[in-house]
């Protein structure tokens, strides 16, 4: 008596057991009416036949080595394969094996013209695998172009109503929040650290640093969606401006340029480019031959030898310059008063949207709404553990939420004056550099005899809005020893300019 085994598969999750279940009772029956012996099952789940990575296919090929039993059992040869010359592949490995393959519902003359129909056979099942995956395509850019969801895990921030995707406002307020603080200099692990001081987590735990990120690059945010060449604007609504999404991506390609060093920090990190070549400034190490380390600004175009020929600037004494020259760039009447105008605007502005407020409202509204509804199954009656359970943490969460929105609303009235403003910028550069840099300082273009600094308004949609500053304009001598001395200068003409 002949022995065999059965291959079974499905292509999608879109079937179900019950294929496999009918492709299984069919070989069973051929087997028994053919005296065949069952001697084991190999099944591919919600695996397509296009290709033989498939763990189960695999594995019965591997068995058939063993040369222990005679036939390989279908219910039709497109589960076997829908690529012709795989199919021919394996059927010869099976072949040299001692093992043929058999169709529980193809039949198949045991003549020279079973070689022809079945090479048809299998052409055929190529050729509706190819059909099926077009019109599959076919479908999804029809579904696209309408403006309808394609299926899939939706990205935060968003939720499904019926056939389209909808704002999720509550989601998407983080969302902002992430992109206005990124846009404006703040490194994403300090986002995380506000929105976990806040309250704000992503599924009962703080956000992690690849999620923010990849949030921050999507470009669906902006309402775009890219699929291969095609851009469709119907499909995602817009949760930040095309504009904000600029900035923010700006600010990554600006970023790929280097790492910031664990142990020594370099304030004009991403502002600087050479003058002359327009390339990235980067930073520089060197060792004398006493053993002093010494750091420098040096024009990424000359390193990769591109005919520049910026020489290196000393780190500490650019930096200082740079520093000294912004304090001037602040005492200069005109400039600090448009500057303290615009933040006490957008202070105004913001305490009249408080997003964090706004959330703390929404999710003090739904635990109210939940904790109702305890109440009135328990009036109808309907009281055991759980509802007694349940009540009990809703009332804890909202003594807790409680706590947080009148923390919230007590900033409401620590407006900052004026003065208060102007005394903070006179004494953080100094205190905190790094962060008045990122916001202040759009853009430093580093020549040999001159540097030329463009600042940002700190409150601004675009970093490209000055604000009206005016044009501030200083000449100091630099230090010689600033430049390497390769070649020595001795001015170093300083402009600046909204």
């Amino acid at each position: 008596m002949k022995k065999a085994v059965i291959y079974a598969r499905y292509s999608s999750d879109s079937q179900s057991e019950q294929s496999i279940e009918g492709q299984m009772h069919v070989c069973q029956d051929y087997a028994r009416n053919n005296q065949i012996v069952i001697l084991d099952t190999f099944i591919d789940r919600a695996m397509t036949g296009t290709n033989d990575n498939r763990p189960a296919f695999q594995r019965m090929l591997a068995e058939s080595k063993k040369k222990e039993w005679d036939y390989v059992l279908v219910y039709k040869f497109d589960r076997f394969s829908r690529d012709k010359y795989q199919t021919a592949i394996h059927k010869r490995a099976l072949k040299d094996n001692g093992v043929q393959v058999i169709s529980a519902t193809e039949y198949l003359p045991d003549s020279p013209e079973k070689v022809i129909i079945e090479s048809l056979l299998e052409g055929y099942a190529e050729y509706y695998s190819a059909e099926l995956s077009q019109k599959v395509r076919r479908g999804m850019r029809e579904t696209r172009i309408k403006g309808n969801y394609t299926g899939g895990n939706l990205i935060y921030g968003y939720k499904k109503n019926g056939k389209k995707v909808v704002i999720d406002e509550e989601k998407a307020q983080v969302v902002r929040f992430m992109y206005e603080q990124y846009a404006v200099g703040v490194f994403v692990k300090d986002i995380i650290a506000d929105l976990t001081n806040r309250g704000i987590y992503n599924n009962g735990k703080p956000f992690a640093t690849n999620t923010v990120y990849n949030i921050l690059r999507n470009e669906k945010y902006s309402g775009v969606y890219r699929y291969k060449d095609e851009v469709f604007t119907n499909i995602y609504p817009a949760i930040i401006s095309p504009k904000t999404y600029e900035i923010v991506r700006n600010k990554f390609a600006t970023n790929q340029y280097g790492k910031r060093s664990v142990d020594v920090v370099y304030l004009l990190r991403n502002k600087i480019k050479c003058g002359y070549c327009g390339s990235s400034i980067t930073a520089e190490t060197g060792t004398s031959k006493n053993g002093d380390v010494r750091r420098y600004y040096k024009c990424i175009g000359r390193k990769h030898h591109n005919g520049c020929t910026k020489l290196m600037v000393r780190k500490e004494y650019l930096e200082e310059f740079v520093i000294n020259s912004t304090i001037e760039f602040l005492k200069n009447e005109t400039v600090i008063d448009n500057l303290v105008n615009t933040l006490l605007e957008y202070q105004e502005g913001m305490f009249e949207e408080n997003h964090t407020l706004s959330l703390l409202l929404r999710e003090k509204a739904q635990h109210e709404t939940a904790l109702n509804n305890i109440v009135s199954a328990i009036e109808q009656g309907i009281v055991n553990n759980t509802t007694g359970r349940r009540m009990k943490e809703l009332e804890e969460q909202l003594l807790v939420l409680e706590e947080k929105i009148m923390r919230e609303k007590g900033k409401l009235n620590e407006k900052v004056t004026a003065t208060d403003i102007k005394e903070y910028y006179e004494r953080a550069l100094r205190l905190e550099a790094q962060t008045m840099i990122s916001y202040l300082i759009k853009e430093i273009r580093l020549f040999d005899d001159k540097i030329e600094i463009q600042y940002n308004s700190p409150i601004s949609e675009s970093p490209d809005n000055s604000q009206g500053f005016l044009i501030y304009r200083e000449k100091r001598n630099m230090p010689e020893k600033a430049v390497s001395n390769q070649e020595k200068i001795t001015r170093l003409e300083t402009e600046i300019y909204a």
